[in-house]
């Protein structure tokens, strides 16, 4: 089975078991095909996308409440879902960047699978199901100015994925500080996949930016309005996550001085 085949059949399959499901021991990628941008995921109805002002999700400091624990798990679980289904994307959209770049698309696609399993095994276990709450599509809302191969792991791993380095750690310790261990040990496990997340990032921005340009300005160039450099970073910061994802000082000094009093309406990242 080709790349191709799927991926476009992940993105647009409305079967939350089979976007989650084990990809094909025998794929391959030598059809890549011309480059198709999907509009919108499919979707079963309870989880179509909605807008971020009809999908409120409590802060973690929420966490605490157990009436809340569900809803904040059910917005973790979707922002990983939105992950599979975006670097499947992106393999659809970019059919023409480097091999290697498209195999590793491949390979945090299916860590982000795993990531999305165990939120909603969590969130059973506390006896809620995906589908629950209405979700937004905070990642989706993006793509239209995601355009190139090297905009999009600015997007995706040097702004979502980076800002995640710090909302899984700040997650992890409130959610241990309410006393749920199980759920904290996931979020720490993400945390730790994310490093690896923000490497590729990292790698394909040297790789494929201007010769004459700093990788800040790269990566400033290449992160498209409304995302910005104050959106890759949460409140709280975590330099060693960075450090260990191969980040220069520089840039990782530069990403904490990022000015976040304009930052637009967002949700936390799962």
């Amino acid at each position: 089975m080709q790349v191709r085949e799927i991926t476009e059949a992940l993105v647009l399959s409305e079967d939350i078991e089979f976007k989650l499901a084990p990809l094909p021991d025998d794929l391959e990628d030598s059809e890549p095909g011309t480059p198709l941008r999907i509009e919108n995921p499919g979707r079963p109805g309870r989880l179509h996308i909605r807008p971020i002002s009809e999908a409120g999700v409590p802060s973690v400091e929420g966490y605490h409440d157990p009436d809340q624990r569900g809803r904040i798990l059910h917005s973790f679980a979707n922002h990983e879902l939105q992950a599979v289904e975006l670097f499947a994307w992106a393999l659809l959209a970019f059919p023409g960047a480097p091999a290697d770049y498209r195999r590793g698309l491949l390979r945090i696609l299916q860590e982000e699978q795993r990531h999305t399993k165990m939120y909603i095994a969590r969130l059973r276990s506390l006896g809620g199901e995906l589908g629950d709450y209405p979700v937004s599509g905070y990642f989706w809302n993006k793509t239209p100015q995601i355009t190139t191969a090297l905009r999009f792991v600015c997007a995706m791993s040097l702004t979502f994925e980076n800002a995640n380095l710090d909302h899984t750690t700040e997650s992890a310790a409130e959610i241990l500080k309410a006393g749920d261990e199980k759920t904290a040990a996931i979020v720490e496990q993400v945390h730790d996949d994310e490093v690896g997340h923000v490497r590729f990032g990292w790698q394909w921005l040297e790789k494929l930016k201007k010769p004459e340009q700093t990788m800040w300005e790269a990566y400033c160039e290449n992160v498209t309005w409304p995302l910005r450099p104050a959106l890759g970073r949460g409140r709280v910061f975590d330099p060693g996550g960075r450090e260990a994802a191969g980040m220069d000082p520089e840039f990782i000094n530069l990403l904490r001085e990022s000015q976040r009093n304009d930052r637009e309406k967002e949700e936390p990242h799962g």
